[in-house]
């Protein structure tokens, strides 16, 4: 077990089994909930510091930072306690500042258009390390004054696919929206899935809350099934009815990820196409002007030909955004960062 995946009552064993009074736990747990390390807890004595530092922390410290100098936007680096690498993103909007959070090392979905998922999925996240994530842009970007915290919103769209990490990430969920910690509002999280049917069912009565974002990307099954493996084992059909289910259950619209990627799914036939396929379903549609990816020999679309795609969307009465454009100067796309550093430590 790690500090940082124990509940208040594990914390509480834990600390109790050293003899110490019960405000010295509380003191404890009020540590963890920032994140800081039993070395770090200057209000606990040494020794007691000592005890503590003989269970393993389970967290995450910035291996390296990117900050965009056109808006601001921040790439981090983290490394876990085994060595390994992952990323988040901190972006700054004028609602607040939300973070894209990794779920797992690597991906093993395949999708043809993400760095990611080059080299497959190493293991996953634990709920603890990704709470560090948090803790560790908390402590590196203090909020601003007058203000409780830095995160406000959390998308779950780095590396890896949330709901094949199904577990780990309704624990980290609970944890994030608990009084007790971050307290960020559930409604204030979206989760994106390439489109795991099943699991998006368990998601309607474990975390109703959040915002459901699908990895679309296409409308029709011989696409999809090229750009996306999953689409083999659980086609479009399925997927646009486990999201009426979500939205009809939650009463909360699905976005739909949609990457324009250039003659494959980008045509005025595409939106139309699209727009009949989603006819009747309250959703959403982010457009994507897809960052090129060297290694999969696809193309992106300028974001002025993506409004365009937009509008023959909205003329269709499919509401639609063409999402904001941010660290592409750092690296921001998904695996970025994190391939390029592997690479160099390889040599």
């Amino acid at each position: 077990m790690y500090w940082m995946d124990m509940t208040e009552a594990e914390i509480a064993d834990a600390v109790g089994a050293f003899g110490v009074p019960k405000f010295r736990i509380a003191q404890v747990q009020e540590w963890l909930h920032k994140g800081v390390r039993p070395s770090e807890m200057t209000n606990l004595p040494k020794d007691l510091r000592a005890k503590l530092d003989t269970i393993p922390f389970g967290g995450a410290v910035i291996f390296d930072k990117r900050v965009s100098p056109k808006d601001g936007t921040v790439k981090y680096l983290f490394a876990l306690e085994d060595g390994n690498l992952v990323e988040g993103v901190l972006m700054r909007y004028s609602y607040g500042n939300t973070v894209c959070l990794s779920t797992q090392v690597g991906c093993n979905m395949g999708c043809k258009f993400c760095a990611s998922t080059l080299e497959g999925c190493v293991r996953s996240l634990r709920p603890g390390e990704m709470l560090s994530f948090i803790a560790e842009i908390e402590r590196d970007e203090p909020p601003a004054e007058g203000k409780p915290r830095t995160v406000t919103n959390i998308v779950l769209m780095g590396s890896g696919e949330p709901l094949d990490n199904y577990d780990n990430v309704v624990t980290f969920l609970k944890r994030v929206t608990s009084e007790q910690g971050p307290n960020i509002s559930a409604r204030n999280i979206s989760l994106s899935t390439c489109g795991i049917v099943p699991k998006i069912y368990r998601l309607i009565e474990d975390a109703p809350h959040v915002t459901l974002s699908i990895s679309l990307h296409a409308h029709s099954n011989e696409v999809r099934s090229e750009l996306m493996p999953i689409n083999k084992a659980y086609p479009i059909e399925q997927v646009l009815e486990a999201a009426k289910a979500y939205a009809d259950r939650t009463g909360r619209r699905v976005v739909f990820e949609y990457a324009l990627i250039g003659g494959k799914n980008d045509s005025e036939a595409d939106a139309d196409a699209l727009a009949a396929r989603l006819k009747g379903l309250l959703c959403h549609v982010n457009l994507i002007p897809l960052n090129p990816v060297r290694e999969r020999g696809l193309d992106g679309v300028t974001r002025a030909y993506a409004h365009r795609f937009r509008e023959w969307l909205e003329a269709r009465h499919i509401s639609a955004t063409v999402r904001r454009e941010m660290g592409a100067d750092i690296e921001g796309a998904c695996g970025q960062l994190r391939r390029r550093v592997l690479n160099e430590i390889r040599g």
